[in-house]
């Protein structure tokens, strides 16, 4: 009987991984599908393959792949999207963040934007320079290297080591609490999706959630916007220097 149970735990695990390395080997197959047909410029076709695979779970490197392809098929919004999600699973992924530029140079000017603010430009790029996990993990070294401080400052018998042991502990500290925030605000954009890509030509932003609002300012293609809220069919976004309108929509995707 023990034989029997050993044997039939044998050909399950057997069975199990035969099909998982199956599964493997046709998404394998999928992706150097699309590779191929990118090469021999069939991007569209490309793209349709890329997110047939990204139905079954996203990476990084397929939302990159896929972002070229669109790129090449001159559907700027959608390269831009698909750049910016693939540096939202890896903000580290340097291909995708220099060809995120060069798409971005791409957009046409928009009508009553500004320069944003040197400081909030420099502290975004800062919160979006790692991952909500990333983050979590440089706030606990700060904690652990501001308790290690603390005792150095309580046990030393040295004045002056005393003196950096205090300094140095409330700077690690601050510098947990500040990791530690930026981990919560990175966490909250990962899961509330709040920022979104304009996927149309050219997008009218209005004064309130409807056509017949007053135009405020106008929007283009692969431009990215800030989401406050929705109502019926309209979204509320933000831009970088502060403006704030209603579009439809159906105009943006976010991201």
């Amino acid at each position: 009987m023990k034989r029997i149970y050993v044997f039939f735990c044998f050909v399950l695990i057997i069975t199990v991984t035969l099909q998982a390395q199956d599964s493997i080997s046709s998404e394998n197959k999928n992706i150097q599908m699309a590779n191929q047909l990118y090469k021999k410029s069939q991007y569209a076709d490309a793209a349709r393959l890329y997110e047939n695979e990204l139905k079954k779970g996203v990476a990084a490197e397929l939302y990159y792949n896929l972002g070229n392809s669109y790129y090449k098929s001159n559907e700027i919004g959608m390269a831009i999207l698909n750049y910016e999600r693939a540096l939202r699973l890896d903000p580290d992924y340097e291909d995708a963040r220099y060809n995120l530029k060069i798409a971005e140079s791409k957009i046409v000017d928009n009508v009553n934007s500004t320069p944003t603010f040197f400081v909030k430009r420099l502290f975004n790029a800062l919160i979006t320079s790692n991952t909500s996990n990333h983050w979590t993990v440089i706030s606990f070294v700060c904690f652990i290297v501001a308790l290690v401080l603390f005792f150095f400052f309580v046990f030393s018998r040295n004045r002056r080591n005393r003196k950096y042991g205090f300094f140095g502990m409330f700077l690690f500290a601050g510098l947990f609490v500040t990791a530690l925030i930026f981990s919560g605000i990175r966490k909250d954009q990962f899961l509330n999706r709040n920022e979104a890509i304009v996927m149309s030509g050219a997008v009218t932003a209005k004064s309130s959630p409807d056509k017949s609002g007053t135009d405020i300012f106008q929007l283009h293609e692969g431009t990215k916007v800030l989401v406050k809220s929705t109502l019926s069919g309209w979204t509320e976004i933000t831009l970088e220097n502060g403006a704030v309108g209603w579009v439809e929509e159906s105009a943006i995707a976010r991201i």
